[in-house]
């Protein structure tokens, strides 16, 4: 029986994938494989036709005082536990006062250890909150390249930091109210955890198959492919490529991938590269904003090689490439946003607009952020 379902699935597979000379990707319907993460998005460019009478979002917050004393990320302002932010003036971390993982939690009896169907596991490690920049109403787009730099820096610290003990050290930023964010400062989190979470188990999976295989990094064959073709590419910088995965889920999802010299985490950048990452940063993140000429939400988040117990893994330094996500909701304006709904929670992931038409329409904006254009 499971022998003839793989049979049906290479057939179906093998139908799919025949040569058909009146296809064309912006028009018709088809699928793309994700080699990074083993699985299909349904590509449908046709239905970016149809037209849209469901939820509209309220327009996000443009302008936020650029001081609140109401505000808990701000400097000199105290937090919920009653401790107050020290007069910070460049980027301030500090321990999540609400954390989803702590250091001393107590773990789950033995005795779902080796259950089939009710399996547990310990779950330990902290959680840190970052903020960019002392000021409320300056985004990662709106500051000076050394203030990005900065920003990066400090990553790197964290990453150094929490990487000495814990198997995973996740950054990310929800930018938006859209995207579940609560407070307008620029701040991202860090989660470093004791396991390996999901996303980056099943990315260490695939990438160390593929290198068994080809002997190569994935994602440097795939950078190198990407600049040949030239097809999906946003933002590139001496060191540093932005592009549109061929694979994106979301509509106007972005890769960042180094583009000269294979990197596994993101502690081994140099200065150089910091500061050329910097540069992307900022100039991919203008694009976003000028796309709808509004502060662009996105969940962003950096993947390496593990830590903590790995880090003298010099297996996974050869095949895990250091690389960012960023994954934006907004879909046809700054209102109206893609629903990961339906077919996507029950069935696979979805799309309309195809990559290269993200990638396409994301390129050819101005690197000058709107904000900035009528300033003399």
């Amino acid at each position: 029986m499971q022998k003839d379902q793989q049979q049906h699935d290479r057939t179906t597979t093998d139908n799919v994938n025949k040569v058909d000379h009146s296809f064309d990707p912006n028009e018709h319907q088809h699928v793309r494989y994700n080699p990074l993460c083993g699985d299909w998005v349904l590509v449908s460019p046709h239905r970016t036709k149809r037209p849209w009478a469901g939820q509209v979002e309220r327009p996000s917050q443009q302008d936020p005082p650029r001081y609140d004393p109401a505000n808990p990320l701000c400097p000199g302002v105290p937090r919920p536990n009653g401790k107050i932010n020290p007069d910070y003036q460049s980027t301030y971390v500090f321990p999540n006062d609400f954390p989803a993982l702590l250091d001393d939690s107590p773990s789950p009896p033995d005795d779902g250890k080796d259950d089939s169907l009710f399996q547990w596991g310990a779950a330990r490690g902290e959680c840190r909150v970052m903020c960019f920049h002392p000021h409320t109403d300056i985004t990662l787009p709106l500051m000076t390249q050394a203030e990005v730099r900065a920003v990066i820096d400090r990553w790197i610290e964290e990453l150094e930091d929490l990487g000495k003990k814990h198997l995973w050290v996740q950054i990310f930023e929800n930018k938006g109210a859209i995207m579940g964010c609560s407070n307008p400062h620029p701040h991202c989190q860090i989660w470093a955890s004791s396991f390996l979470p999901n996303e980056p188990r099943m990315k260490d999976h695939n990438q160390r198959q593929y290198y068994l295989n080809h002997g190569t990094p994935m994602l440097m064959d795939y950078v190198a492919r990407e600049m040949e073709k030239q097809e999906r590419i946003v933002v590139t910088t001496d060191c540093w490529v932005a592009l549109v995965p061929f694979w994106a889920t979301w509509p106007f999802e972005v890769m960042v991938l180094p583009s000269h010299r294979h990197i596994s985490r993101m502690t081994q950048l140099s200065s150089q590269e910091r500061d050329s990452l910097a540069l992307l940063v900022k100039k991919l993140t203008t694009k976003y904003d000028n796309l709808f000429e509004c502060s662009f939400p996105y969940s962003m988040g950096w993947h390496g090689a593990p830590t903590g117990p790995r880090l003298k893994d010099f297996e996974a330094d050869k095949y895990w490439v250091f690389h960012g996500c960023y994954y934006p909701p907004l879909l046809r304006s700054a209102t109206v946003k893609k629903f990961m709904v339906g077919y996507e929670m029950l069935a696979q992931a979805q799309r309309d607009l195809t990559p290269e038409q993200a990638a396409c329409r994301l390129r050819e904006l101005p690197d000058e952020h709107y904000k900035l254009k009528n300033k003399a």
